[in-house]
């Protein structure tokens, strides 16, 4: 296909690629045990309040499928028109994830679709922001330290892979949605009130 087919494309995509980023994996989940996701715990419809009440392989198992719903929009917008094409899907559907029009536009914080969205596009850069998460988030016992730690890491980690710059300043702006929908868990660190990791903590 010629460039502008390609562009032409992504746009119609995107809207598809926002679509698949509502998908409600946590709150399923959830309600299938019987909780209301969205009242309970943190509040956030996302994979560590889902680990932290109901445990660890439910926690998983959102961050899996939160994460395919990035990977399948790499994916996707990779084969039609490379790097561009599955940046421009991946933000679709992270912003869907975080604002579902299907519920209102209250959704989660976008870090493990995000995260999906790496791993698919940049498997190296993506395993090495895995193992930052877990490292800070099991040494501080907090999910959101280690969500920051990533935001701040991935477009650094980018810039030393040697990445195009058009890259690396989408990569920084997806981050620095990722940091700004943690700001609540950012004054509740300040003042010592951030939930842990362990469950029903």
């Amino acid at each position: 296909m010629s460039v502008g087919t390609n562009v032409i494309a992504i746009i119609v995509l995107v809207p598809f690629a926002y679509l698949l980023g509502t998908f409600p994996s946590a709150v399923m989940i959830a309600r299938g045990q019987g909780i209301d996701i969205t009242t309970s715990g943190s509040g956030n419809p996302g994979a560590s309040n889902v680990g932290r009440l109901l445990g660890r392989k439910l926690g998983v198992l959102v961050f899996v499928l939160d994460g395919l719903k990035g990977a399948i929009s790499v994916v996707v917008g990779y084969l039609i028109a490379g790097h561009a094409g599955a940046l421009a899907l991946a933000c679709a559907a992270v912003i869907g994830h975080v604002f579902p029009i299907t519920r209102g536009f209250k959704g989660g914080k976008g870090v493990a679709t995000a995260g999906g969205s790496v791993i698919a596009l940049y498997p190296i850069i993506g395993a090495a922001m895995t193992a930052l998460w877990l490292i800070t988030a099991k040494l501080t016992k907090k999910a959101s330290l280690g969500s920051l730690a990533i935001a701040i890491g991935f477009p650094v980690a980018q810039a030393v892979s040697g990445r195009p710059w058009g890259e690396i300043v989408t990569g920084a702006a997806l981050c620095a949605f990722v940091i700004w929908r943690h700001l609540p868990n950012l004054k509740r660190l300040v003042k010592g009130d951030e939930l842990s990791l362990k469950k029903n903590s």
